[in-house]
């Protein structure tokens, strides 16, 4: 059984520094908000009010200025930065500093209602194919578990290029809280 963890683990230990992944023809990178203490937002929050959802808490705004400073020594810039509209993406995208941040409501969360997943998940790749140029996308886990198929880690970023059956994973870039 310790043999089959130790596999079962290897692949995302050698994807936790792919950032040459970036320089793959068609390579978009996929973000999951910086950490934001909590598993869910209360019953009652309001998009547009940040004091009534999860938010990021000072590890996860140090995180997400670490993550911006590792693209930036690495003369990573990217032409559009979309980010879902709830304040711990819009938070995380705007701490990276790696581009112009623009609210895109496909990135939105359907952890609330898991009936949504398709159409959301539709809806990124709707984004992905009407855009171009260099493009990080700063959303949800539920939303990358559903394009790509894998779960993620606070401010972890997935490097993807969209094929015909979907999102292939190139690599992934993780810098912790």
């Amino acid at each position: 059984m310790r043999f089959l963890l130790v596999f079962l683990f290897f692949p995302a230990v050698a994807l936790a520094d792919d950032w040459q992944a970036l320089d793959q023809p068609g390579a978009i990178a996929i973000m999951r908000h910086a950490l934001a203490p909590g598993a869910a937002d209360p019953a009652d929050f309001t998009l547009g009010d940040c004091a009534t959802q999860r938010n990021l808490d000072e590890r996860g705004r140090a995180q997400a200025r670490a993550i911006g400073a590792a693209f930036r020594e690495r003369g990573i810039r990217f032409d559009r930065v979309f980010t879902s509209q709830w304040c711990r993406c819009r938070e995380t995208a705007e701490l990276l500093d790696v581009g112009p941040v623009e609210e895109a409501p496909a990135l939105n969360s359907f952890f609330d209602d898991f009936s949504e997943e398709e159409a959301s998940t539709n809806a990124v790749k709707s984004l992905i194919s009407e855009t171009s140029g260099a493009r990080l996308m700063v959303t949800h886990q539920v939303n990358i578990s559903g394009l790509t198929g894998r779960s993620t880690r606070s401010g972890e970023v997935l490097i993807i290029r969209m094929t015909g059956d979907g999102a292939e994973v190139l690599g992934a870039i993780m810098i912790a809280p």
